[in-house]
């Protein structure tokens, strides 16, 4: 906090008495070589040479400070095509709280062909890094609010239990600003935890004044994305695509999500709350 600072009556006095002495001065005078160019004004030029003559930072710090000294580029070549939700600040963190689902071994045999299908239209479809099932949406938090934040997720999930859930439905989502698609599994079974630990997550977006989850969300773990809105585009395509999800092997494929642990990833942290058994 910033507190103003203003000198006594008495303080300034002596200040002005003080220089009305220096200025009638015979050496201060001399000094100055009877012109009236005063220090202050030769300040600027000091401060000129010594800004042209300072040295670049090393390296070794700008790599250990990164943001502290350059502001990060929006190029979406980047990432895949991908564009932020929201702009970029320093110290700001990009947040949501999912759960992690754990692919079985015949799942990606299946994803592959199921992106297969699902490009034969010319669209490029990426596979997503890190399967989950989102329980928020991807809120800002200071980073000042970060373990606060945490700490209050963790006291509201402290009766949660942990439970399994089931999803065998593809649907295809975009996001909010219809920059991305999405191909999902829907969840079918499990509804009931889910929107508890929902409720749990949203009193915490709550105490902090953010965003809660949707009202009548569609549960479901994303499978894929590719660039722009194809949601009109993906209808016939969607079934059968659902087809071989149907007439799997050993019947139709249930993606199995046991949920034991929820987390919430900040930035690039991770942090984790186990579930009651």
């Amino acid at each position: 906090m910033l507190v103003g600072y203003s000198s006594s009556s008495s303080e300034d006095d002596s200040e002005a008495a003080t220089d009305r002495h220096k200025r009638g001065s015979p050496k201060c005078q001399e000094q100055d070589g009877g012109n009236n160019v005063s220090p202050a004004r030769k300040k600027p030029k000091i401060e000129e040479q010594v800004s042209k003559t300072r040295l670049p930072l090393p390296g070794c710090l700008l790599d250990m400070f990164p943001e502290d000294v350059s502001s990060p580029t929006e190029d979406s070549s980047l990432h895949g095509g991908r564009v932020r939700s929201f702009k970029h600040e320093r110290g700001s963190w990009a947040t949501y709280v999912y759960l992690p689902y754990h692919p079985e071994e015949e799942f990606g045999e299946l994803l592959e062909e199921l992106l297969s299908l699902a490009g034969a239209g010319g669209a490029v479809w990426t596979p997503q890094e890190e399967l989950h099932l989102s329980l928020s949406q991807t809120v800002v938090l200071r980073h000042h609010w970060i373990q606060p934040f945490n700490r209050s997720l963790r006291a509201g999930l402290v009766h949660c239990k942990r439970f399994v859930c089931l999803a065998g439905r593809l649907r295809i989502y975009c996001n909010d600003e219809r920059t991305r698609t999405f191909l999902g599994m829907e969840v079918c079974t499990g509804h009931a935890p889910l929107l508890d630990l929902v409720q749990a997550v949203d009193r915490t977006m709550k105490e902090f004044r953010l965003e809660t989850f949707y009202k009548e969300p569609s549960f479901h773990v994303s499978l894929a994305w590719c660039v722009g809105d194809l949601t009109g585009q993906m209808g016939e395509c969607l079934q059968g695509m659902q087809r071989v999800v149907d007439d799997h092997e050993e019947g139709p494929f249930l993606l199995r999500l046991d949920c034991v642990e929820l987390r919430c990833r900040t930035g690039n942290k991770t942090f984790r709350f186990p579930l009651e058994p």
